[in-house]
């Protein structure tokens, strides 16, 4: 009897020590340092424009205006939706399911995915007539995995910039400097491929648009 309570005292105490450990002290100091050095990571990677908050640098948005770059397709969106959506229709369901992720994950012989490319495709050449159907990059017509990829390629951001030039006033030169600086470059030269970040260089052509206005 005496073993049994010395093992349940020391099994009682390991637990409290790692409790307090694991618990409360490890995510304390982790939310801590990571406030203290990397603050603008920790919450989120927002980005604030006239001090309200547009979006985040990690997720991508929904562009449908031709004098901005358009990202890839999403199939939750991006988490966008209005206050229209979450009101029920007349069979109680609301086009709001929730802030989610993922991709379509139709297979390559469902008619679906046909016609949701076939779509896609017919609306970017309507957009952007001078560009030939085989011209346009993959990414532009796929999802991502988690259907909130902020970046595309820059071939996808190159065959945009006569539609965005003409839209936005400004001119080619400008458009394709913005694509270069928004455009993060390989890790190391090597890792990975170069990709520009959609919002970010949207943000630029708004400002650009804004400066020419007064």
């Amino acid at each position: 009897m005496k073993g049994f309570l010395e093992n349940s005292k020391q099994a009682l105490l390991i637990s409290l020590t790692m409790f307090v450990l694991c618990g409360l002290f490890y995510p304390f100091a982790v939310t801590g340092i990571a406030q203290a050095l990397f603050n603008h990571q920790a919450n989120g990677s927002l980005i604030e424009v006239d001090d309200k908050t547009v979006g985040s640098e990690l997720l991508g948005q929904a562009f449908t205006s031709p004098e901005y770059f358009w990202g890839r397709v999403s199939s939750v969106n991006y988490n966008v939706y209005t206050k229209e959506d979450t009101v029920p229709d007349n069979k109680g369901e609301t086009a709001y399911s929730g802030v989610s992720s993922g991709t379509f994950n139709y297979a390559p012989s469902n008619p679906e995915l046909k016609k949701r490319i076939e779509e896609d495709i017919e609306a970017f050449l309507k957009q952007n007539p001078k560009v030939n159907r085989e011209e346009i990059p993959a990414d532009l017509m796929t999802a991502s995995g988690s259907g909130l990829d902020p970046h595309i390629s820059v071939d996808a951001a190159f065959i945009q910039i006569e539609r965005v030039a003409q839209a936005s006033g400004l001119t080619i030169e400008e458009v394709k400097e913005i694509v270069k600086v928004n455009t993060d470059y390989r890790v190391l030269g090597v890792m990975g491929e170069d990709k520009v970040n959609v919002l970010a260089a949207n943000l630029d052509i708004y400002t650009k648009i804004k400066e020419a206005e007064l």
